[in-house]
């Protein structure tokens, strides 16, 4: 309950931020526009690159903002082109034919007016609430009639102890609201504030033919280390299987008793074989993964844990089975974080399926401060999913919580087959 009040809090100290920031896009919007009008005349060109730059800055720091603190992933522009050109005209040009800096333009415009009334929201019913509740019970005798808090008129000890429980309902009302305001404008950022399509299409080619070449690298390595495996494990125990028995033939005839004792070792040396099999086979795709689904095989990696873990599987269907691959390790190795870095007790796993995406949601309450640069763990999973298309948001600021999102882009592949 503690926590659940102290992240409501700092939701609403977040809202204020915002309300406060709104107020001063502007004023760099202004000067864009400036600029502007005053191309006609020539100065524009000398003022409107820095004026670009500013504006870049301010819509930078905003995507950053939505990311740390509703883990909302906005893919920023190209870099704003303001840098050494042949001559003002050619830069001013280059500015005003990028489509991200009219969307930045659009955004400081619209913001204080959409995104700033939206967080404001909140903040307007939690200090109402707290006028009613820390005001109201000692102005209201030394008023004259007529005084009314929200609908309640305020003249006798038992309507101000109305308006005192209106005031805290309100100030409730705004700190539960204050998360999912923050959410609803980090999406109302994204709208704005998004890489344009064409840029988004350029950037998702490059990317794929980086994760095209890294994929067929971790097939290779993937690939030698089974052989390995099989190899130094499965393998060696079969040809020594083999040997036994050989000399357990041999011996039949003539020693019955230490024929006997190979048979047991060969036995045991077979059940070793077997493990060696099972374990290279579940380190590909587990077998609880291909027969139950995703939803099903994550419950199981829930029960081998010591943490206490929550799974919420709405998955309408089966995926193709590389995406469901894909998606279990990945939570597995957040979880595996959860439990060795973060020293959680509690992780809330959801998997959910919509508008052709599957989206892997991995929260914990650990300490935080996890970084995808610091270790090879969710590097490695960014590299998985990268194969796919897929991205991983991080939100995870130091003292917790940790949240990790994975969307995979991908269709249902088969109806629902198992009970997630």
């Amino acid at each position: 309950m503690a926590s659940v009040v102290s992240r409501a809090c700092v939701a609403a100290a977040r809202c204020q931020w915002a309300s406060l920031l709104a107020l001063a896009v502007p004023f760099v919007g202004s000067l864009v526009v400036c600029a502007l009008l005053l191309l006609p005349v020539g100065a524009g060109f000398a003022l409107l690159p820095p004026a670009a730059r500013a504006l870049r800055s301010l819509s930078d720091r905003a995507r950053a903002r939505a990311g740390r603190w509703t883990g909302t992933h906005i893919s920023p522009p190209p870099d704003l082109t303001t840098g050494p050109a042949p001559g003002p005209r050619r830069r001013a040009a280059a500015i005003l034919a990028d489509e991200g800096f009219w969307r930045d333009l659009t955004w400081a415009w619209l913001e204080p007016a959409v995104g700033g009334l939206l967080v404001a929201v909140p903040l307007a019913l939690i200090e109402y609430g707290a006028f009613g509740a820390l005001v109201q019970p000692f102005i209201w005798r030394i008023i004259d009639d007529g005084n009314w808090y929200a609908f309640v008129p305020v003249h006798s000890t038992a309507t101000m102890l109305a308006a005192l429980a209106l005031g805290l309902a309100f100030a409730a009302g705004g700190l539960a609201a204050a998360p999912a305001v923050l959410r609803l404008h980090a999406r109302w950022s994204r709208l704005l504030l998004s890489a344009p399509r064409s840029a988004e299409l350029a950037r998702r080619v490059e990317r794929l033919t980086d994760t095209r070449d890294r994929a067929l690298d971790t097939q290779a390595a993937e690939l030698r280390r089974i052989e390995r495996d099989l190899h130094d494990g499965a393998q060696a125990r079969l040809v020594a299987l083999g040997m036994t028995l050989d000399s357990a033939t041999r011996l039949l005839d003539t020693d019955p008793a230490a024929a006997r004792e190979l048979l047991l070792d060969v036995r045991r040396t077979s059940e070793a074989a077997l493990r060696d099999l099972r374990d290279l086979v579940h380190g590909i795709h587990p077998p609880v993964l291909a027969d139950r689904g995703l939803g099903d095989a994550v419950r199981s990696l829930a029960l081998d844990t010591f943490l206490d873990v929550h799974v919420e599987a709405r998955l309408p269907g089966r995926l193709p089975a590389p995406v469901e691959s894909a998606a279990y390790f990945a939570v597995s190795e957040a979880l595996t974080n959860a439990a060795k870095h973060a020293r959680a007790r509690e992780v809330r796993i959801t998997l959910t399926h919509e508008d052709g995406t599957l989206r892997a949601v991995v929260a914990d309450d650990g300490r935080g401060g996890a970084d995808v640069a610091g270790g090879t763990g969710l590097l490695g999973v960014r590299r998985r999913l990268d194969t796919f298309d897929g991205v991983l948001a991080l939100h995870s600021p130091p003292g917790g919580p940790t949240t990790v999102t994975m969307e995979i882009p991908c269709a249902l592949s088969s109806p629902k087959t198992s009970s997630c």
